[in-house]
């Protein structure tokens, strides 16, 4: 049997079948799409894949995306506290250069929350949290909103933090959203950018590791 190809690359079949598996059990467990989508790391277009193929239906091919397993750094809170700096090196650099100051960090429920508490320790910042909404898909006036029990950003300098950028829907929900709130986002911190992005919406993207798409 021939392997898929997600990505561009060959992945062997044992691979996609474990993400197909992953995904109907958090389906199984109620999650909808977009939520699965955060717990794989991979795009919704990729989640109803996954789920088509689950359910031995025909499937159009694959689409072009690459899952993310970050689980590694995730399960020690002393990997995700060295990450945490080396991401904090990379947002004070971006706001030297833009003269520029921190106020709140963001952080984007669920998977962008640990790396933002750290991150806004080290920075001497506000910890603010961004709860997405549980809907599949996003669209104007159905959008997440920022948590009561933690920073106000209104009218601050914010620096959002997520684990990975795939699409930049999220990213340009957040910033619409700030900047709707008289905050000023000054840039995005992740962990993976597979979109491969300078900017969102003018916002600097910075990463510690970009992938790029070669074919």
């Amino acid at each position: 049997m021939q392997p898929d190809k997600i990505s561009g690359r060959n992945i062997s079949m044992k691979n996609i079948e474990d993400l197909i598996e992953k995904a109907a059990e958090l389906q199984s467990n109620g999650l909808i799409s977009a939520q699965i989508a955060d717990e794989l790391n991979v795009s919704r277009e990729t989640v109803t894949w996954l789920l088509t193929r689950s359910k031995k239906e025909e499937v159009t091919p694959a689409p072009k995306d690459i899952s993310v397993d970050w689980s590694s750094i995730g399960k020690s809170a002393k990997r995700l506290h060295n990450v945490s700096l080396a991401l904090c090196d990379m947002v004070l650099e971006t706001l030297e250069k833009a003269d520029a100051e921190v106020d709140v960090v963001v952080g984007i429920a669920a998977n962008g929350i640990p790396l933002a508490s750290m991150i806004a320790y080290e920075l001497d910042a506000d910890l603010a949290i961004y709860h997405r909404k549980g809907q599949d898909l996003a669209h104007k006036g159905n959008r997440g909103t920022i948590s009561r029990n933690f920073g106000s950003v209104a009218g601050k300098n914010c620096v959002i933090v997520d684990d990975v950028i795939t699409t930049g829907s999220t990213s340009m929900e957040v910033i619409e959203q700030l900047k709707e709130m008289d905050a000023k986002p000054r840039v995005v911190a992740v962990l993976v950018d597979k979109k491969g992005v300078d900017t969102i919406y003018n916002v600097p993207i910075r990463s510690l590791v970009r992938i790029a798409r070669v074919d």
